[in-house]
């Protein structure tokens, strides 16, 4: 066999994804995290509905810390996709396809969903 002289695929640790690649896994990843997530909405609603028992526990679980943790990650994720769902519906009626639209819509993504996850909690903590 002969060597051809051909370059090779960049290897992993050396590799920088694309910012627009790492958005579209990521809208992918929340989807599956709101799906997992709402589960857990289902539960505290289910024990609600059988009995303030059952409603103690469930709130017992989602107000401890885990389970503020789970919230939190659900409220990202929600916000994230939200906003992500509305620049790929712009997308759709054939705008932003251009690279420099595309990094700049995504940079606004991850801001206004960083920015409605903390304006949520901070309402919801003052509460």
């Amino acid at each position: 066999m002969t060597s051809r002289n051909r370059p090779l695929s960049p290897h992993v640790q050396i590799y920088r994804m694309p910012l627009l690649a790492i958005l579209s896994i990521t809208h992918r990843a929340t989807g599956v995290a709101l799906s997992i997530g709402t589960l857990l909405l289902v539960y505290w609603l289910g024990s609600a509905a059988y009995g303030p028992v059952a409603y103690a526990h469930a709130s017992s679980l989602i107000g401890s810390p885990i389970g503020y943790l789970a919230l939190f990650g659900w409220t990202v994720a929600l916000f994230y996709h939200l906003c992500n769902g509305i620049r790929h519906l712009i997308w759709d009626v054939g705008s932003g396809y251009e690279l420099p639209q595309a990094y700049r819509s995504g940079y606004v993504v991850l801001g206004a969903a960083a920015a409605l996850t903390v304006v949520t909690w901070a309402v919801g903590l003052s509460v």
